[in-house]
């Protein structure tokens, strides 16, 4: 596990707000010198904790785009099926996260398609793609209500 100091967490928790904050600004907002701020960044970003940058798209105003969650079980669970599995999903550009679970069932995904038609077709070709998908289930969002990828660091510190 790595070790993070309050001033990493600072850090982190501006950059999950605002990644395209100045360094300067940056250093500022963590009282840090710049200097200092850029070595501990270039350290988490070494590290694989910072794993990018990116922009979050407002999916409302690019169009008719239906956010759908689904559940899969696969029809076999040795290796070889979940690799299959992952590796043709990795490939589906509609499937935007895809999470192995334990429990009942195998995955969850999430999909953004040009609405629940073209979902449904995604579906079919996924059926008969032989990836090993026995059964699914539906979740069509009809509104977002929180959706945040920053993580919480009250769950990190303790």
């Amino acid at each position: 596990m790595i070790k993070l100091d309050d001033r990493d967490l600072k850090i982190l928790g501006v950059l999950q707000r605002d990644g395209r904050i100045a360094k300067n600004k940056l250093a500022a907002q963590v009282n840090l010198s710049p200097t200092a701020c850029w070595e501990r960044l270039k350290r988490l970003e070494d590290l694989g904790v910072i794993e990018g940058y990116g922009t979050r798209l407002s999916l409302d105003k690019l169009g008719s785009l239906a956010t759908i969650f689904m559940q899969v079980e696969l029809v076999s669970h040795r290796a070889e099926d979940f690799e299959r599995f992952e590796k043709a999903v990795m490939e589906i550009d509609e499937v935007v996260e895809c999470w192995a679970v334990g429990g009942g069932i195998d995955y969850f995904l999430k999909l953004v398609c040009k609405g629940v038609d073209a979902y449904q077709r995604k579906v079919d070709e996924m059926l008969t793609a032989d990836i090993g998908l026995r059964r699914y289930y539906t979740y069509v969002v009809t509104k977002p209500v929180k959706d945040v990828s920053a993580i919480p660091f009250s769950v990190l510190s303790a």
